[in-house]
C-alpha cells in the first residue's frame, strides 16, 4: 500500500518504474520525476488501463475514489472508460450550448411568426440587455439569481415594462431548450412575481434632465433611418405633440437664416378648437433655437425636395409612422418609460423647476403657451405678444442649452447604422409642392 510520505521519498530512476496500491491502482514515475497514476482492469476479455492524473495534482485519497468509482461502474457491466468519454464529451456539449447560441436558434425558428419591427425589436433587447452578462453560460447551468441580476439591471434605468418582457423571452429561451433537451428547468419562470409593478395612470416620460439625456442618445445610438432619429431630436427640442412633428411641412419655417427663426403650425393642424387661441389667428408659433435649426439643417439635404420634414419611409406624400419614434425609444430599452409625447412633460417638469431658479414673473403662463395650452387666464397686458415672443425665444433657448449638453451634432445621426428599407422609399415631392422655399446645405 502507498502512502503520502512513500510517494513523496521517490526519487525518478533511468526507466520508468510502477509503484503498486491496492486492486491494480499503481503510480508510474517517469525519468524525469513526474507521476502518473493509472489503474488496469479486465473488460470482457480485453485488458485495458485507465489514467486517473498527474500526482500530486491528484492525489492519494482522490486516486484511491477514482478507482473505486471505476470498479463499481465495472460491476454495472459499463466500460469505465467509455463511461469516462462519454462524460467529457458531455460536459463539452454543455459547454457549447451556452444561452446566446441557444437564444439565437430560437429566434431563428421562431422570427417568421412576428412582423419585421417586432422581430428586430426582441433580438436587440436579447444582444443589448442579455447576452453581455449571460450569454457566454451554458444555458443548463444559468439559476434564479443569475437570471434575476440581468432583469434587475434593466429595472434599474428605469425600464420596468422592458425588463417584463425580456424575461417573457429569456423563458421563451428556456422553453425552447428543454424540449431540445439540453435544459431541465427555466429559472426564469417565477421571476415576473419579483420584478416591479407597472406604473399605471399617465403616459410614461423621463423628466430628469440627466436621465432624459441619457435615454435620447441610447435612442440616437440605436438601429434607425436618419429620419427618424432626426424627428426624435425635433420633437424633444419643440415639445410638440407627435403628430405636430409628423405632419410638419418645410413651408411653415419662417427665418431659419435669420435671427429668429421660427416655426408657424397652422390652426388647422393643431390639437382642440381653431379658436383655442386668438393668438395670430390661432397658429401655434414656436420659436426655434440654434439647435432645433441644426437639427433643419441635417435634415434639408434628406428631404428638402418633400413636402413634408418627416415622410413615410415608401411614400414621401404621406407622414412617417405615427409609431415610428415610439418604437425607436422601444428598441433603445424605455418601453413602457418614456413615449414621444412625453417629452411635453419632460419640457413643462423641467422649465417649472429651472423659472423657480432663474425665470421672471410670468414663465410659468409661458410655458404654458410654449405646449399650446389654454391659459386659465390672460398674460399680463405687460407681456404683450411681441414681448412673450421674445420670452418665449429665450426659455427656447435656455431648454436646448440643457438638452443637448452632452448630445452630438444632428449631422452624425445621419451617419449611424440605418435599419434596411425598401427599394420604393423615395423622397418624392407632390405635385403641389411649389419648391420655392431654399434651405442652404
Amino acid at each position: 500500500m502507498l502512502s503520502d510520505a512513500k510517494i513523496r521519498a521517490i526519487k525518478p530512476r533511468d526507466k520508468a518504474f510502477k509503484l503498486t496500491d491496492s486492486h491494480r491502482l499503481y503510480l508510474l514515475v517517469k525519468p524525469n520525476g513526474s507521476k502518473l497514476w493509472k489503474w488496469n482492469y479486465t473488460y470482457g476479455e480485453k485488458q485495458k488501463t485507465m489514467a486517473f492524473g498527474i500526482y500530486p495534482m491528484v492525489t492519494l485519497v482522490e486516486a484511491r475514489a477514482k478507482r473505486d468509482k471505476a470498479r463499481a461502474e465495472l460491476e454495472e457491466g459499463k466500460d469505465p472508460s467509455t463511461v469516462k468519454k462519454l462524460r467529457i464529451e458531455a460536459n463539452l456539449e454543455i459547454a457549447r450550448n451556452t444561452f446566446e447560441l441557444v437564444a439565437r436558434e430560437w429566434f431563428e425558428n421562431a422570427r417568421t411568426q412576428w412582423a419585421r419591427v417586432h422581430a428586430d425589436d426582441i433580438i436587440r433587447s436579447l444582444e443589448r440587455d442579455v447576452f453581455p452578462t449571460i450569454g457566454d453560460l451554458p444555458i443548463s447551468e444559468l439559476t434564479p439569481p443569475k437570471v434575476l441580476e440581468v432583469l434587475k439591471g434593466i429595472e434599474e434605468r428605469g425600464a420596468v415594462e422592458t425588463a417584463k418582457r425580456v424575461r417573457q423571452r429569456i423563458s421563451a429561451v428556456f422553453i425552447h431548450a428543454i424540449a431540445k433537451g439540453i435544459a431541465e428547468k427555466d429559472p426564469s419562470e417565477k421571476l415576473g412575481a419579483v420584478l416591479k409593478p407597472m406604473r399605471k395612470g399617465r403616459q410614461p416620460a423621463i423628466t430628469d434632465l440627466k436621465r432624459l439625456r441619457k435615454m435620447i442618445n441610447d435612442a440616437e445610438e440605436d438601429h434607425a433611418r436618419p429620419i427618424t432619429r432626426l424627428a426624435l431630436r425635433f420633437l424633444a427640442l419643440t415639445a410638440v405633440r407627435p403628430n405636430e412633428i409628423r405632419g410638419a411641412q418645410w413651408d411653415e419655417f419662417e427665418d431659419l437664416e435669420g435671427d429668429e427663426p421660427l416655426w408657424r403650425i397652422p390652426a388647422a393642424r393643431m390639437k382642440g378648437d381653431l379658436d383655442r387661441k386668438e393668438e395670430l389667428g390661432g397658429d401655434h408659433l414656436v420659436p426655434l433655437a440654434r439647435q432645433s435649426v441644426e437639427v433643419l439643417r441635417a435634415l434639408w439635404p434628406l428631404t428638402g425636395r418633400s413636402l413634408l420634414l418627416f415622410p413615410s419611409n415608401r411614400h414621401g406624400h404621406k407622414p412617417m409612422s405615427a409609431n415610428a419614434i415610439g418604437y425607436l425609444l422601444n428598441r433603445a430599452g424605455y418601453h413602457g418609460h418614456h413615449v414621444p409625447h412625453g417629452f411635453r412633460a419632460a419640457f413643462s417638469t423641467i422649465m417649472n423647476e429651472w423659472v423657480e431658479r432663474h425665470g421672471k414673473k410670468h414663465d410659468r403662463k409661458i410655458i404654458d403657451l410654449m405646449l399650446a395650452h389654454v391659459p386659465k387666464e390672460r398674460v399680463e397686458a405687460a407681456y404683450n405678444r411681441a414681448a412673450y415672443m421674445d420670452r418665449r425665444r429665450e426659455l427656447a433657448v435656455a431648454w436646448a442649452d440643457m438638452l443637448t449638453e452632452s448630445l452630438p451634432p444632428p449631422t452624425i445621426l445621419i451617419s449611424r447604422p440605418a435599419k434596411e428599407v425598401g427599394s420604393a422609399f423615395r423622397f418624392r415631392p407632390p405635385a403641389e409642392f411649389s419648391g420655392d422655399f431654399r434651405f442652404p446645405t
